[in-house]
């Protein structure tokens, strides 16, 4: 396989720009994820890769082969697009083969390896089947397996599983993980759900109106954003944000006032923080605790309650604030739109973001990222 490098990559139609100033490193082997708002550019950024559009500026490296000038063809590259694009008169087994005949491979080698890669992807019993005698996820499969049996050296999936039903997403994640666990390639995946981008990347690529706001391991980007963009965008339900001051900073420590009046002193760095500052705190709603086990507690007004199940999602009223406050709850307590709900923060589990939205880096650290 292949590692992937992208220097100072630009892209601009006419002048409004696209990408502005890629700079990154795809190792030999990772599962890259794209992921960011509609608009953010990580699908053209797919497509600069794959040659389907032509750089502005900067450099693009395959296996430390500069490819700028490269046709499609010539940068063995694969790509699976959201639309299956099957030629629906022929059968999985042609389809598959189709890049195959088109570089005049010989029909026994073609036969060897359309066999194999159905096999992998558990579509050997479909092979005579046309597309249309096929499920969702049985198309996706063949769409990969198109491009698996050529072979690449990088695996590019553009959104492909935005076209399934939920179960079927989720089946397809699991394929794909697997897939990349057997052969080990390297893969770069785009996807808008942050949820694809958490359970299947060894490392995300957040980014925002075509830049990188972040790159890192899952739970890293989940535990450490940077800034409140992708601490909003990694997580869902999404991070709560409420409007706080500063009362006191110090390397160690930032003391917050809260709205209605209260103070919390949080483990952050504030060496850039001064007394009267505007901040934002940052808290998830699975990180509220029962209330007498907390370092703050407060109470609000139930405004929506969904029950899923296994645990409820509650939506506060809170003085002071003006969005509802998510928080998940057990699903054993018994809750009613209109009662009033305590609940609790820990200081060791709050976010806190300046004005300018960049975060105050925190001191404690997760025992299972840093155990």
């Amino acid at each position: 396989m292949a590692s992937v490098s992208l220097r100072n990559i630009c892209k601009s139609y006419g002048d409004i720009p696209i990408t502005r100033g890629i700079d990154l490193e795809i190792e030999d082997g990772e599962f890259v994820v794209f992921v960011g708002p509609s608009g953010c550019g990580k699908s053209t950024l797919l497509r600069l890769i794959a040659g389907l559009e032509d750089i502005t500026r900067g450099d693009l490296l395959i296996d430390g082969q500069r490819v700028n000038d490269k046709p499609p063809m010539e940068r063995s590259v694969g790509m699976v697009f959201q639309s299956y694009a099957l030629y629906p008169h022929m059968s999985v087994a042609q389809n598959m083969a189709f890049g195959l005949t088109l570089a005049k491979v010989g029909k026994a080698e073609i036969r060897r390896k359309v066999e194999e890669v159905s096999r992998i992807l558990q579509l050997d019993a479909l092979l005579e089947r046309k597309p249309k005698d096929l499920s969702g996820g049985q198309r996706q499969r063949v769409a990969i397996g198109r491009t698996l049996v050529r072979e690449p050296k990088v695996f590019l999936f553009d959104e492909p599983l935005s076209n399934l039903d939920a179960a079927l997403r989720v089946q397809m994640r699991i394929e794909i993980s697997r897939l990349h666990q057997r052969l080990q390639a390297t893969m770069i995946y785009v996807t808008h759900d942050q949820v694809e981008a958490m359970t299947m990347a060894d490392k995300i690529v957040v980014l925002n109106a075509g830049r990188i706001a972040q790159v890192g391991p899952p739970l890293e980007l989940y535990h450490y954003p940077c800034d409140r963009f992708v601490a909003g965008f990694i997580g869902s339900p999404q991070m709560n944000f409420l409007p706080v001051r500063a009362l006191r900073a110090s390397a160690a420590t930032v003391e917050v006032e809260l709205p209605g009046g209260s103070s919390l002193c949080l483990p952050v760095d504030g060496s850039a923080v001064q007394a009267g500052d505007p901040l934002t705190l940052g808290i998830r709603p699975e990180h509220f605790v029962d209330a007498a086990q907390a370092d703050f507690a407060f109470h609000g007004e139930i405004a929506v309650a969904e029950r899923l199940g296994d645990h409820n999602l509650l939506y506060l009223s809170l003085e002071g604030v003006e969005s509802l406050v998510n928080l998940r709850s057990d699903a054993n307590g018994r809750v009613a739109v209109g009662q009033v709900y305590a609940a609790g923060l820990m200081a060791n589990k709050c976010h806190l973001f300046r004005a300018d939205g960049q975060a105050c880096a925190r001191h404690y650290r997760e025992p299972a990222l840093h155990g």
